[in-house]
């Protein structure tokens, strides 16, 4: 017999999505084996549907928008939750699925948790200018301000929020496959199939093609950095005039795959200055790599000086001589060492008992007695 049931919504899954689903798939995962406790994720769909507890919601697809789909009624979502009738609610994005959790609270009067994975001043500002940025943080504070408990998976991020004046605001960050990346995922042939001389040194860039990204500062590094480098560029949207020493796989790729090519490169480089946690960059780690970033966003607090190396940001100049400077210690060490700290602060088990003891701090003492074993 279950004996507490969470529930959790999001419209950010999609078969090419990225961070949250990730996080909502090792955590159903996870959640699916513990005893005393079921787990539900509603995601949207082409129509209504369940399988292994995942129910889909029907919501028209974005165009352009590579798989992902943008509710626009309400009360489908709510009427889901109310027919699973959850004990706690989680929330995954700040649109129409937010304000569906928060309706169904008031009918089924249980307590709904927000997990703040987007900046979304920021992504706003980017695409619409700083005009919006007022509006839109009015609106974070109002939802967010509606949460019995929000979740942020950066110091960075939960600052932004209590600025924003909204409060009991937690830490929470996300985990890494420690399985699928992992040195071992290594493939020995992959500098033969790109056509690297042995003293090359392999760099990976992996994730979308977007403007925060700053990949202009990445191929202007690599100009700098000349033919002893060769940088790989992994995701769907990456630019196609690149300098010779760039190769570019312009597709969403598996996890496994971008596993086998981080594990075979000698490092991972990022420029991007925006990054609410920055899992690529632990996915690298966890593959035995080190990481050469920028000193912004989330990475400040994630990459040590024993795995790695931060930089100016947008200063391809600085990126280009911290690489150089990667490579004149022991990388391999480094890299080592890396994979050594994803394996003590971010594996998917330790965040799931993380997640458990916030859920059990806003139940309180309707947490059935049986689920603590």
């Amino acid at each position: 017999m279950f004996i507490v049931h969470i529930a959790d919504i999001t419209m950010f899954y999609a078969p090419a999505s990225g961070g949250v689903r990730t996080y909502l798939d090792a955590k159903h995962h996870r959640l699916c084996t513990r005893s005393g406790i079921r787990h539900s994720l509603l995601i949207p769909g082409p129509s209504f549907g369940e399988q292994d507890g995942i129910y889909t919601v029907p919501a028209p697809a974005l165009p352009f928008g590579k798989g992902y789909r943008f509710p626009l009624r309400l009360a489908p979502w709510r009427n889901v939750l109310h027919d699973l009738q959850p004990d706690l609610i989680e929330v995954g994005d700040p649109y129409l699925t937010a304000w569906a959790a928060l309706d169904a609270r008031r009918q089924l009067d249980v307590p709904v948790i927000g997990f703040y994975h987007s900046d979304l001043p920021l992504l706003a500002s980017n695409r619409m200018g700083n005009w919006v940025t007022p509006n839109v943080e009015a609106y974070v504070s109002k939802l967010y301000g509606n949460f019995d408990r929000v979740l942020a998976p950066s110091r960075v991020m939960a600052d932004k929020l209590t600025g924003l004046g909204v409060r009991n605001v937690f830490v929470q960050p996300l985990g890494v496959d420690l399985q699928m990346f992992h040195p071992d995922a290594r493939d020995p042939d992959l500098r033969t199939e790109l056509g690297l001389e042995e003293n090359t040194h392999l760099l990976i860039f992996a994730g979308r093609g977007s403007k925060e990204k700053n990949l202009p500062v990445l191929l202007d590094c690599m100009v700098r950095l000349g033919r002893r480098y060769h940088l790989l560029l992994v995701g769907s949207s990456m630019p196609t005039a690149v300098p010779d020493n760039v190769t570019v796989i312009d597709e969403f790729c598996p996890a496994a795959q971008v596993a086998r090519l981080m594990a075979s490169a000698d490092a991972l480089v990022h420029a991007g200055d925006q990054e609410t946690f920055g899992l690529v960059t632990l996915e690298a780690m966890a593959c035995g790599i080190p990481v050469v970033a920028v000193a912004a966003g989330a990475f400040e607090e994630i990459i040590t000086e024993e795995c790695g190396l931060l930089c100016t940001p947008n200063d391809s100049l600085a990126m280009a001589n911290a690489v150089r400077e990667l490579f004149s210690r022991d990388s391999a060490a480094i890299g080592q060492q890396a994979r050594r700290h994803v394996e003590r602060h971010y594996a998917w088990d330790s965040v799931v008992n993380s997640l458990l003891g916030h859920y059990y701090a806003v139940l309180g003492s309707q947490w059935p007695r049986a689920a603590n074993g």
